[in-house]
């Protein structure tokens, strides 16, 4: 099966979701059936990315916001701690350390690639800021529109320095990278010590709404999946009113040992995720191919990194986004032209430090490089069900819009 549509878009989207019979019938099967959620299709659906992933995981929540402030609070984030993150990505990767208490860190990016600039968090690891040598709790590495960090070098630093590695790969499911000569899918390396997901409708796949942790940890998997739903723990052996019951603990009884959450997903959502995965290596290859083509046939604006293409090749892309860079000055008139067209675009991301929110609380610090990708970054689109034509189109208007430019 090829994802890819032979059917052109009137409008065409800087992402989408790609729904078939195979995913409407699943959701219709849940639909007529007992269990629309706490039913047994979100553990198939679990099952699932265990298998996708290769984590040994994976704990379904209600959206990507809420498997980031999970994986936050199973590893202890809360006031008094400290999460270091990139200043390119979207917001949630900062708001969920907020919303846990913790303070939040922001280190600009690599010019190159958007992702976490490593040589400036080594730096700061190994020279401040005060008091010397200061270590965070957590280093969110954000796997930016789909091309993985360096992890290589990143889990070196994690070694040395003892902090709690997040990967937050909402834009990357399904992208690899190695380490040490091993090829390892993303939420696969035993030193993650948790990957999220996402799975918005614009994602490799999706539940409407949606997200996950992924963990190697079974400990952390079991307080996850209490989180999620309230903090109970139906699994328990503790026994309802103490000493006035007699014999085993009764079915009905499920007892709460933390405050949680409610953030489970619904097996409606589930049945549709599970569908999904299975078309996973179709996306892709289609996401790629349309990458590709792009690389080949864009003339005249800044290309993404797209990690190696050859033999050698350390990072598989997985192309969430495909990010080009145009003059600052000029692409608001950009954005315009195209979407006169019936083209729509967007910008990932605005800086989250610079965000009004975090700017209040003091972060005056210079993010240069996050700056200049922000001011002249531009997401075309990027999606399976993109066909040749409507991709030939956006190929078509960019090289008008140029050669209108140039001759002026």
């Amino acid at each position: 099966m090829r994802a890819r549509s032979s059917q052109p878009h009137e409008a065409i989207g800087y992402g989408r979701q790609y729904v078939d019979q195979d995913d409407v019938d699943a959701v219709a099967a849940v639909l007529l059936g007992e269990a629309l959620t706490q039913g047994p299709a979100v553990a198939r659906f679990e099952a699932g990315l265990v298998q996708a992933t290769g984590a040994p995981h994976a704990v379904a929540v209600a959206n990507g916001t809420c498997a980031l402030q999970l994986a936050y609070h199973v590893l202890g984030v809360g006031p008094g701690r400290n999460v270091l993150t990139t200043a390119n990505t979207f917001l949630a990767t900062a708001s969920a350390a907020q919303m846990c208490g913790a303070a939040v860190e922001f280190l600009d990016i690599d010019a190159r690639t958007g992702n976490l600039d490593l040589r400036a968090l080594e730096a700061r690891l190994e020279q401040g800021p005060a008091p010397r040598g200061s270590t965070p709790h957590v280093v969110t590495a954000v796997h930016f529109a789909g091309l993985p960090c360096e992890m290589e070098w990143l889990i070196a630093l994690k070694r040395r320095h003892d902090f709690l590695l997040v990967e937050d790969a909402a834009h990357a499911l399904g992208a690899r990278y190695r380490v040490e000569g091993k090829w390892y899918r993303v939420g696969e390396h035993p030193e993650i010590d948790a990957t999220i997901l996402s799975f918005h409708p614009v994602k490799h796949v999706t539940t409407g709404e949606g997200g996950a942790v992924l963990t190697h940890d079974a400990a952390r998997a079991a307080r996850l999946r209490r989180l999620r739903s309230h903090g109970t723990d139906p699994e328990s052996a503790l026994l309802p009113f103490d000493a006035e019951h007699a014999g085993p603990k009764p079915a009905w009884f499920n007892p709460l040992i933390e405050l949680g959450f409610n953030y489970r997903l619904s097996d409606i959502q589930a049945a549709l995720g599970a569908s999904q995965l299975k078309k996973l290596p179709d996306f892709l290859e289609a996401r790629r191919e349309i990458a590709l083509r792009y690389l080949a046939e864009l003339r005249g604006f800044t290309l993404p990194h797209p990690g190696e293409l050859d033999e050698h090749a350390e990072r598989e892309h997985a192309w969430h986004l495909f990010v080009i860079r145009c003059q600052p000055a000029e692409r608001e008139e950009l954005m315009l032209f195209l979407r006169e067209r019936g083209i729509h675009t967007q910008v990932h991301y605005y800086p989250v430090p610079l965000q009004p929110w975090f700017r209040e609380r003091g972060d005056a610090r210079a993010y240069p490089n996050a700056v200049a990708h922000a001011r002249s970054c531009l997401s075309l689109p990027i999606f399976p069900s993109l066909s040749d034509e409507d991709q030939g189109r956006v190929i078509a208007a960019l090289s008008e819009w140029r050669r209108a430019r140039h001759a002026a």
